[in-house]
């Protein structure tokens, strides 16, 4: 069942209206669907609560030419383990390159490794943008597990085959040499 649409006022500014008014005209659309999108993303970003399970997306535009900085930045991505689930490189023009890291775990955890990654000196520009993809693990109990394994099954970041029960009801992709296979390759 869908939601029905509640019409209700909004107070603002004129000239906060006026900037409101020329970003709908830049993007096409209404009011309401403009309001709609900002008000969608602003409360997708409050569920992001301390040790919810999250994804991550991490970018940075750094002057490659920033002694070790280059390895530094992989180092670092490798020390994250399996909370990197993919890393872009671009190279922007002879001095910068651009850096798009995807991310999956505890929001907590993932919001403190972009921060670092953002401070690192040789970093120019940087944002991260992160969004809950379910509710905090529950504490330990006395039964065996604890909330580690109970996040781990719920977070099961990794990159070999899927012979084993995965707790959700959809199909991955065929991994062949840690790549996975589009579904047009497959069926061509």
């Amino acid at each position: 069942m869908k939601d029905s649409l509640v019409r209700f006022g909004v107070a603002m500014e004129g000239s906060l209206l006026e900037e409101f008014d020329a970003l709908v005209a830049e993007r096409g659309g209404t009011r309401s669907e403009l309001l709609r999108d900002l008000v969608r993303a602003e409360v997708t970003r409050a569920r992001v609560t301390t040790g919810a399970n999250a994804v991550a997306s991490l970018t940075l535009v750094y002057d490659h030419h920033v002694r070790d900085l280059t390895e530094r930045l992989t180092e670092f991505q490798h020390a994250l383990g399996d909370k990197v689930n993919s890393a872009l490189h671009v190279h922007l023009d002879h001095d910068h390159c651009l850096e798009v890291i995807v991310m999956k775990g505890p929001s907590d955890e993932l919001k403190r490794a972009g921060g670092k990654l953002l401070a690192t000196r040789g970093v120019k520009h940087g944002g991260m943008e992160v969004i809950a993809i379910a509710p905090p693990a529950k504490p330990a109990t006395s039964r065996g597990g604890g909330a580690r394994s109970r996040a781990k099954s719920a977070v099961h970041d990794h990159s070999h085959g899927h012979d084993h029960e995965h707790g959700h009801d959809h199909d991955h992709e065929p991994v062949a040499a840690g790549r996975k296979v589009s579904a047009r390759r497959r069926r061509a």
